[in-house]
């Protein structure tokens, strides 16, 4: 089994009424074949392996954002990933706040003038394996924020799917 596009979960953090009434949504499920990783490991074994191509794609747009008064990472959050002993609500995980975190899933995610997303890592059990499903939900505040997922979902969709592939096949999960 691959990367498959499924629903969100439904044990998932993320709220209800946020994915009902989300502007986008995508979920993707992939198996674990190191089970007995914790969240943050397969949170980093997903996010932790950007490709150059795609690390210079989110320096741009980070730098376009935040010319436009967004909150974005910057240059070096992107090239230099700081991986922690232990997280907690409110920590950064990569370059997102974390907003919710349980022994199975860690949500993450920004909240901006134009849109809020969230991105959950959600650890499930897959028949008589376990699998991984990452989520994400956007709510769009404005004009700003559809012409932004305009643009970013097909290299959202196509990112997620390809860094949890390399992952997979890097045997990183």
């Amino acid at each position: 089994m691959n990367v498959v596009e499924c629903d969100v979960p439904s044990g998932s953090l993320l709220s209800r009424e946020g994915i009902e009434y989300a502007y986008f949504r995508d979920s993707y499920r992939a198996p674990l074949s190191r089970s007995e990783l914790g969240i943050v490991d397969v949170f980093f074994g997903i996010f932790a392996h950007h490709p150059l191509w795609m690390k210079l794609l989110l320096i741009v747009r980070n730098k376009v954002a935040s010319l436009a008064g967004l909150d974005a990472p910057t240059a070096s959050d992107i090239l230099h990933v700081e991986i922690k002993d232990r997280y907690v609500v409110g920590d950064k995980i990569g370059v997102w706040p974390i907003f919710a975190l349980s022994e199975n899933e860690v949500v993450a995610g920004r909240n901006n003038k134009h849109m809020d997303f969230r991105l959950s890592v959600l650890k499930v059990p897959d028949g008589n394996r376990m699998s991984v499903v990452v989520s994400t939900i956007c709510t769009v505040h404005n004009l700003s924020g559809k012409l932004y997922l305009l643009f970013v979902v097909p290299l959202h969709k196509y990112g997620v799917r390809k860094l949890m592939a390399s992952a997979l096949a890097a045997g990183r999960l």
